[in-house]
């Protein structure tokens, strides 16, 4: 990653992500996951949606690089019971092991390398309890999802409890050589036309490379997941999802 992202660092940005981001079967899945779990490591935690629900009788540490998103999870319906850290998940190094860590939200798609991928991976390896377990999701390249973030099959609309009426879409080039894909996100208020805009990047990593690198990290899997609704992967999944453990 180079230059912050505005869409995470920028509160003008970040006012819009909840409203674009409810939690979903990710979010029910991972709830469901956590079951006795009684810590819960969330890394890219965003506005803390998971990590602030999963906080009830459970050690949960949220982090995230973006002071902006955390300042949401901060005051939000049980973020006071989270313990909320602003950090590179790359480098992170907690003095504490947890039985559950999760990376999801498509979180590991803005490690754009190999090396930052794989230095993400080694913080779930270093952070989990030696039962503890790991999830996380990227988006399957071979459904060229990114062709999709056009204005013309991208535009939405939905209500913000200031600006009223938004009027959103995305536009998209990618580099065919990397696979990385920049996306622009656009937010008009349609009662003066103001607009909000941000450019990101994100990665598609194929199935067998994000294996490479899981077994390199010292980690292992046990499912893999082609959707959140638990069904297996496949070909054509929309997403790769492991579950999976440290490597005994």
């Amino acid at each position: 990653m180079t230059d912050p992202d505005r869409l995470y660092h920028d509160p003008e940005l970040v006012q819009f992500y909840d409203l674009e981001n409810k939690g979903g079967a990710d979010f029910a899945f991972c709830s469901e996951l956590a079951g006795d779990a009684r810590s819960v490591l969330d890394l890219g935690c965003g506005t803390g949606q998971l990590a602030a629900a999963l906080s009830a009788g459970r050690h949960v540490t949220g982090v995230d690089p973006a002071g902006a998103m955390l300042d949401v999870a901060r005051r939000r319906a049980g973020g006071v019971a989270a313990e909320w850290i602003e950090a590179d998940a790359r480098t992170l190094r907690l003095d504490r092991r947890y039985d559950l860590v999760v990376l999801t939200g498509h979180a590991f798609q803005v490690f754009l390398t190999r090396e930052d991928q794989l230095a993400v991976l080694r913080t779930i390896a270093h952070h989990l309890q030696p039962e503890g377990r790991f999830i996380f999701d990227t988006r399957n390249p071979a459904v060229r999802e990114w062709e999709e973030w056009v204005p013309e099959t991208s535009r939405r609309n939905f209500d913000h409890p200031v600006l009223g009426r938004i009027e959103a879409w995305n536009a998209i080039e990618r580099d065919e050589a990397t696979g990385v894909v920049t996306y622009e996100t656009v937010y008009r208020a349609l009662s003066d036309d103001r607009l909000f805009r941000a450019s990101s990047r994100i990665a598609f990593p194929a199935r067998e490379n994000v294996a490479a690198l899981i077994d390199e990290a010292g980690l292992c899997v046990d499912r893999w997941l082609g959707d959140w609704q638990g069904g297996p992967w496949r070909g054509d999944a929309p997403e790769i999802i492991p579950i999976g453990r440290l490597r005994g």
